[in-house]
């Protein structure tokens, strides 16, 4: 099971490069668009208000951790973390200038023309956000499926852990088992072999005297 939670870092790492860009983007786009007139609100760059921070940071620093967690992480879980991330942050940029104006607030009024305008709110916010989520929602799908490769991979690594475990347990086995000296009684409390062994009877160690006669009388006779 540990095996299918793994992925290949290959897996998330254009989505997550993606991602971080486009966040670095809406989180910054508000204080350099003013450069070349084109944000909303105010023509001073680098002029921070509470709007800009609950409208274009604080998603922003959703959607760039979520693409670092993406290009980083070989988990399928982590990856999957990331990718919720970067999605609520997109659905941050689509949603936040809508409600806005609910406590009051908002980015204020696009500069420049119609289609300036126009361009405005969707490299800011709506576009942007939709983006956002389409990347993060795709990355979050692969992670979701299960490769034929990588089922593979998990079934082989599985197949060498058990060959290894068996291995091991064969290994104690043979290392605890009685040597053969053992079963034959050395070191135990029986006797050993050669104690039960029958020792040889009297008339097997001494020759018969029938055997001694026919020993003297086979000798020459002194004259």
């Amino acid at each position: 099971m540990s095996g299918l939670l793994k992925a290949p870092r290959s897996r998330g790492m254009v989505n997550g490069l993606l991602l971080v860009l486009l966040g670095l983007w809406g989180g910054l786009i508000p204080f350099i668009g003013p450069y070349f007139t084109f944000g909303f609100g105010s023509t001073a760059t680098w002029d921070y208000t509470s709007d800009r921070l609950v409208l274009s940071i604080l998603p922003a620093i959703a959607v760039v951790l979520g693409g670092l967690i993406l290009m980083v992480s070989a988990a399928r879980p982590v990856a999957m973390v990331g990718s919720w991330l970067a999605i609520a942050g997109g659905l941050w940029f689509v949603v936040g200038t809508v409600i806005a104006p609910v406590w009051g607030g908002g980015p204020g009024t696009a500069l420049g023309g119609q289609s300036r305008q126009i361009a405005e709110q969707l490299s800011f916010y709506q576009g942007l956000g939709a983006i956002v989520t389409l990347l993060a929602a795709i990355a979050l799908g692969r992670f979701l499926v299960v490769g034929v490769r990588e089922a593979r991979r998990a079934e082989a690594e599985r197949a060498a852990a058990a060959a290894g475990t068996a291995g091991a347990v064969g290994g104690t086995r043979r290392g605890t088992a009685v040597p053969e000296a053992d079963r034959s009684g050395r070191g135990s409390t029986a006797s050993p072999e050669w104690e039960r062994q029958q020792a040889p009877s009297r008339e097997e160690r001494e020759p018969s005297r029938a055997d001694g006669h026919r020993w003297h009388a086979s000798l020459p006779r002194r004259r």
